[in-house]
């Protein structure tokens, strides 16, 4: 190393640069948006819990979309709100590290999870008959616990890499998280190998499940054509349309940001596709699902009757 590279102790997180007006207005709605999205993804997840006709593999795996969605949204929001409000934006090193591994993990995870909840109902429609043996308690544990192993696994390659880099300075961060093309933007070395790990990540967690979840669909769209009646035809695209406007979502998204050329501004436009994962589609995930199905506004119905009796 250089004389002028030193261990970072902490890095400031610049946030949007907005007047002070307008940054209490962005708290007060980022507020809101956070408290939505963990009581939007807390009722789907307790009424999952609660109520026995949704203990099956779509909802299992539906309760694991929760579950990632408040926890991608609590590992970002607190501190961006906090900066909203505070002179102050700095943040240390390890929890700048460890922010940027939640966030990798978890949006991770949530590819592999979209894609596995694909899988179900292409067995489901596909192949109705084998759905029961074919996803099985055992299979269903077996493909979520594989999706978060894998998934924490590279995001830890990911910030090994980052480690191993010197950082010079000024130790600031044009974002409001420590996303990781941010952060290596602060090293003084070369990050060709980060930027190339990065990239092939995106073809393996990114490209490979959108293309499994746009087989799937192509499977089911043709099995759903040949169903006799309108009503059977019907409630099969109810159970997939759900499904499909989230992939639509997270991967447009990503693909954008990761993967698309950049903008002229590329900081900003990181942070408004960051906003999308970080509030909007975790809020709009449980809307999605519940405004959709059948099974949960009848399953809220009977939670909300049960304690009238109670």
């Amino acid at each position: 190393m250089g004389g002028n590279q030193t261990w970072i102790t902490e890095v400031t997180l610049l946030g949007f640069q907005v007047d002070s007006a307008l940054e209490f207005l962005l708290f007060g709605l980022f507020s809101l948006f956070y408290t939505l999205t963990l009581l939007g993804n807390g009722v789907i997840l307790g009424l999952i819990c609660l109520d026995s006709r949704l203990h099956s593999p779509m909802y299992f795996f539906l309760s694991h979309l929760a579950i990632i969605d408040m926890s991608y949204a609590s590992n970002n929001v607190p501190k961006m709100l906090a900066n909203l409000v505070s002179q102050k934006r700095t943040i240390s090193f390890v929890p700048c590290i460890m922010q940027t591994f939640l966030y990798l993990a978890f949006a991770h995870t949530e590819c592999l999870i979209l894609m596995v909840m694909s899988y179900d109902r292409y067995v489901a429609i596909c192949h109705p008959l084998h759905y029961i043996i074919t996803m099985s308690w055992r299979v269903c544990t077996v493909l979520a616990s594989a999706s978060w192993v894998l998934s924490f696994l590279l995001a830890l390659v990911h910030v090994g890499l980052v480690l191993r880099l010197p950082f010079c300075g000024p130790h600031a961060i044009n974002h409001f998280f420590c996303e990781i093309l941010s952060v290596l933007k602060l090293a003084c070395a070369d990050t060709k190998l980060n930027q190339v790990v990065i990239f092939s990540a995106c073809v393996f967690i990114l490209l490979g499940p959108l293309g499994l979840v746009l087989a799937s669909y192509a499977r089911i769209l043709v099995a759903i054509l040949r169903i006799q009646s309108a009503e059977g035809r019907r409630k099969a695209f109810s159970t997939c349309s759900s499904h499909l406007c989230v992939v639509g979502l997270f991967f447009g998204s990503a693909i954008v940001m990761y993967m698309a050329p950049k903008s002229r501004h590329p900081e900003e436009q990181q942070k408004i596709l960051s906003l999308f994962y970080s509030l909007f589609n975790p809020m709009l995930n449980p809307l999605i699902y519940s405004l959709r199905s059948k099974e949960v506004k009848g399953a809220f119905r009977r939670v909300l009757w049960k304690d009238r009796l109670m």
